[in-house]
This record gives structure tokens, C-alpha cells and sequence, in this order.
């Protein structure tokens, strides 16, 4: 039987016309990298960023749905070294955010990206939290 060897990418959509806004999220507040799309792929819209230095391995596709709605429940959870830093680069851009309130035993927030798609961002120190949780 086949094994899942890998996670190559995370694709959230997004409506069409948002590629600055996307670019100012996911590129300046994140700080991730925006790769070429390839040709074939490109005249669709959207764009793609990649993680640097540690984050390398990290790749979020973000493409263009016709009938966009945010994905408001489904999200990415993405590892970050300094989560305080990142809340207060959010709360001063004016992203919009939120605590969860279940005690999860992780340190997190919620934060929404200028389409409305939820991000959950997760101490770095606290990797593994699914894998802890199987028991």
C-alpha cells in the first residue's frame, strides 16, 4: 500500500482581483517569498508563496475561485518562532483576530486574511500538538 510521503502545498482560494491584497498579507505581514507560478497555470490568477530559512518547506497557494466564499471554519495552522511579534504586527496592520477559547494546552490565535479565511497561528514550542494528542 501507498504512504503519504510528504505535504507539498495548502491551496486557499481566494476571489479574483485579490492578488495585491494577498501579496500585502501572506508576503509583508508573514514574510513568506511569492514564486512564479507556472505558465500554464498563471493566466488563472492567484499566486504562490513559499517559507524562507526554516520555513522553507512551507507553501501556501493562493488561486482565484469564481464563487469565492472565505473558508471561515477550514484553516491552515501555521508554526511561528515569535507569536507575540506576530500578533502586534497584525493588530497594528488591523487584521482581524481571535482567541479560542478551549484550553488546548497550545499557544494560538486566530487570525483572517483580507478574504476572510481563517489562519491559525501556533507557537512554534508547541509543534507536534497533533501528534501529542493521539495519546
Amino acid at each position: 500500500m501507498a504512504e503519504i510521503a510528504g505535504l507539498d502545498h495548502v491551496q486557499i482560494a481566494m476571489p479574483a482581483g485579490g492578488e495585491d491584497a494577498a501579496r500585502a498579507f501572506y508576503g509583508a505581514l508573514l514574510g513568506l517569498e511569492e514564486v512564479p507560478k507556472p505558465a500554464a497555470l498563471a493566466a488563472r490568477g492567484g499566486c504562490w508563496f513559499m517559507g524562507k530559512g526554516a520555513a522553507a518547506g512551507v507553501a501556501i497557494h493562493l488561486g482565484v475561485e469564481a464563487d469565492f466564499r472565505p473558508a471561515s471554519k477550514a484553516h491552515v495552522a501555521l508554526l511561528v518562532d515569535d507569536l507575540a511579534g506576530l500578533r502586534a504586527t497584525f493588530e497594528a496592520a488591523g487584521v482581524t483576530l481571535a482567541d479560542d477559547p478551549a484550553e488546548i494546552g497550545v499557544r494560538r490565535f486566530h487570525a483572517f486574511d483580507p478574504f476572510g479565511n481563517r489562519l491559525e497561528l501556533v507557537d512554534s514550542r508547541d509543534t507536534g500538538f497533533t501528534a501529542r494528542s493521539r495519546g
